[in-house]
């Protein structure tokens, strides 16, 4: 078997470390709360599993929605490993494992036979941010908890549907539309509200997640601030020359990204070191290569 010649572990291991293992275990944990305390009593079908779940608890109330969940899931995974191989994500495996467990033992330890409060709108926001964090946290390392993700892996492979995410956003649509004739409009109209909040949660909180800081500081005094971004800050820059438009003198342009944390650091030190200098400061969510992310 393949290994990892410096940490001498399996290949399949990949870059799981015991950060990576505690984020996706928070985010799993999060959408496990998230889903069995809010949408469960709730009936918020908002689509994927969890939806379908509701639904057939309702059908078939002999069989408690947290079941229901723990069944598809776990089928899924199977069909998963089936028709993916070893393509198929161990973290993903995991994860989807392990939500199953999580909604199984919360039922178990923790019945809940109607909602914590009598406000829907409350419990329906705690219903959508809790699992948006959590799956936030999962797609941030490549995971996620299983379930329609699963389904999207096998089509992507084996079909050519042009784009799977508006399919899936479609089969959502229809289980969160049909809420409305199973629980009463108005847990239907709270369910089709969820599902569209629901994108926009996760994408805001992915780009809050990666956000850093992108600076670009027109200066004469280039070498020292790359200078303190290299021994200082252990990042390195990008150095252009250029010529001021008005002045018509000599400058040089620093390009630098860096964490939100570093940006207050560089934006003091190079006033500092040039109390002149001009700078360019913006957010991005996508910075790919050494000292951020690999791909």
């Amino acid at each position: 078997m393949a290994e990892d010649q410096q940490t001498n572990r399996p290949a399949w291991f990949g870059r799981i470390d015991l950060k990576t293992f505690g984020i996706v275990n928070l985010g799993t944990l999060l959408v496990s709360v998230g889903v069995y305390f809010f949408k469960f009593p709730n009936n918020f079908t908002t689509g994927g599993v969890s939806g379908i779940s509701i639904i057939l608890g309702r059908l078939f109330p002999q069989i408690t929605p947290a079941t229901f969940v723990s069944v598809i899931n776990l089928t899924l995974l199977v069909v998963g490993f089936i028709f993916l191989g070893r393509s198929f994500g161990l973290l993903t495996a995991y994860c989807s494992a392990m939500y199953s467990l999580e909604t199984w033992l919360l039922e178990l330890l923790v019945p809940m036979d109607a909602p914590f409060t009598d406000q829907p709108l409350l419990e329906l926001c705690f219903a959508i941010f809790l699992p948006a964090v959590g799956s936030a946290l999962l797609f941030n390392y490549g995971a996620s908890s299983g379930g329609t993700d699963i389904v999207a892996m096998i089509l992507k492979k084996y079909t050519t549907v042009g784009d799977i995410g508006k399919a899936l956003l479609v089969s959502d649509s229809l289980i969160a539309a049909s809420s409305c004739f199973i629980f009463g409009m108005q847990v239907g109209l709270f369910s089709l509200l969820g599902l569209f909040l629901k994108a926009f949660v996760v994408d805001s909180v992915l780009e809050s997640i990666n956000l850093c800081k992108f600076f670009f500081i027109v200066t004469t005094k280039a070498e020292e601030i790359n200078d303190f971004v290299i021994h200082r800050m252990n990042h390195s820059s990008t150095i252009l020359n250029a010529v001021g438009g008005y002045s018509h003198g000599d400058q040089q342009v620093v390009m630098v990204a860096c964490r939100r944390g570093e940006a207050i650091r560089l934006r003091q030190m190079s006033k500092k070191l040039d109390p002149h200098s001009f700078m360019f400061i913006t957010n991005t969510s996508e910075i790919i290569g050494k000292g951020f992310r690999q791909e």
